[in-house]
């Protein structure tokens, strides 16, 4: 689940990552556009410490780096929930002292006590998100409720979808009646020759501002992040969001500080800064994912508000992508790679 709902003030992260003097360093890995300029200064002149801000482009990548590290080199990495898993499991986390996190009782407990960190021991949540059908009505003239409308002919060369291969393999699953998460080679190979028959509808293929192309009037439809729905409905307000009958995805963002991290009090330090009820409302109305902290949910502007919580009624049911088979990991890469090539992608 990457970040995309704002542009990020350069001259401001540059003079986060420069800094002056010899104040204490603390090293944030994450994706980039994560946080508000203003709160990440607001961190480094109420405390002194410098924050040396440093991106990975998926947690793929985030992983590898901290494995080679064994744990050290970064004080606070915010990545999304089943890469958290591997990396506790492999022993790259440390516990959370929660004595150093005054603000801890503003989390929103339905984001905590999941796959994984059950017991709540590694991790802060910081935004999730679902993904969801977002179409303009003046261009589609087919009722949308689910996947399974993504097929219909009359979207040809309309359809945007993000790049994320579980997520769109998942799809052709969920249409079929299997979880996120099976292991059933012979489902994930179903579902892989279901996925290629839509490549004609395909028009995009892309994790960044894929928004842009619905706002334009590009293409039609699209399935996007919430962030990306964020952005898309506050420009077009007249756009359709559909939570697809099949379920959704549904993950979270958060936050862990490294086995060996150098500055581990300074990673707690910026967890309780941005735990900060107020504080924690400015992040998500820049994030445009949901808030995590309930603390933040009434503080947030009311321009936002109908965007930062799942729906009143709502009742869709919601899987979160989790692990799988190695086995299975590679049937979904091969059905991935076969299909961006259908699609001219």
């Amino acid at each position: 689940m990457k970040k995309t709902f704002s542009v990020v003030l350069v001259l401001g992260l540059v003079f986060l990552v420069l800094g002056c003097g010899n104040k204490p360093r603390f090293t944030l890995f994450t994706w980039d556009e994560m946080f508000p300029v203003e709160v990440l200064q607001g961190f480094e002149k109420e405390t002194g410490i410098r924050i040396n801000y440093i991106n990975f482009d998926s947690d793929e990548t985030m992983l590898a780096r901290l494995q080679a590290a064994k744990g050290g080199d970064y004080d606070l990495v915010i990545a999304d929930d089943y890469i958290i898993e591997m990396a506790i499991a492999e022993g790259l986390a440390q516990k959370l002292d929660i004595s150093k996190l005054s603000n801890y009782r503003n989390i929103n407990p339905v984001y905590q006590k999941q796959f994984y960190d059950p017991t709540d021991e590694y991790t802060v949540p910081y935004g999730a998100g679902v993904m969801t059908i977002v179409y303009d009505p003046s261009y589609v003239n087919i009722p949308i409720t689910g996947y399974a409308d993504l097929w219909d002919p009359s979207l040809g060369d309309n359809l945007g979808i993000i790049g994320n291969f579980r997520v769109i393999n998942g799809m052709a699953l969920k249409v079929l009646g299997h979880s996120y998460n099976t292991n059933d080679l012979l489902a994930i190979r179903t579902a892989g020759e279901l996925l290629r028959r839509l490549a004609p509808n395909i028009r995009l293929i892309r994790d960044d501002h894929l928004e842009d192309e619905l706002i334009s009037g590009e293409i039609s439809t699209a399935v996007m992040y919430t962030s990306m729905v964020t952005l898309a409905k506050m420009a077009k307000p007249e756009l359709e969001v559909v939570f697809p009958k099949e379920g959704i995805g549904f993950g979270i963002m958060a936050g862990f500080i490294p086995s060996q991290a150098p500055n581990a009090d300074a990673a707690h330090a910026f967890l309780n800064y941005i735990l900060d009820a107020q504080r924690g409302a400015q992040c998500f109305e820049y994030l445009g994912y949901y808030s995590t902290f309930s603390a933040s949910d009434s503080l947030i502007d009311p321009e936002f508000q109908e965007f930062l919580t799942l729906p009143a009624g709502f009742n869709v049911d919601m899987e979160m992508i989790q692990n799988i088979s190695a086995q299975a990991e590679e049937a979904h890469n091969l059905i991935w790679t076969e299909f961006r090539a259908a699609a001219g992608q």
